[in-house]
């Protein structure tokens, strides 16, 4: 692996999935371009295009960057997921989709 590329570690529900992602790509677009999609049938197609407004992105993060979107701050001091569309890749993570989800998620 580059240096300027990182280990994202995907479990989709079933199986895991590792994703060697460049430096500063964005996490929801990462999923989608991988066809590992953070969005339930209900959200494929109604949510708000990775602009952070509507929280169907959401995933759990077990290792990555601590929240800096402000609804990712509070989502991790509730225990709902973080919004895939607001994390950059800049460090290796660890991603849990949420297939079970209808269309937001649930608190842990």
């Amino acid at each position: 692996m580059r240096d300027d590329t990182y280990r994202v570690r995907v479990h989709d529900g079933e199986r895991w999935h590792a994703i060697d992602a460049e430096a500063g790509v964005n996490l929801r677009r990462l999923l989608l371009r991988h066809d590992l999609s953070p969005y339930t049938r209900w959200t494929e197609h109604a949510n708000c295009g990775g602009r952070g407004l509507c929280a169907t992105c959401g995933v759990r993060l077990e290792e990555g960057p601590p929240p800096d979107h402000w609804h990712d701050r509070l989502a991790e001091r509730w225990g709902y997921p973080r919004l895939s569309c607001q994390i950059t890749v800049d460090l290796s993570l660890t991603v849990r989709l949420l297939p079970e989800k209808r269309i937001w998620g649930g608190r842990e």
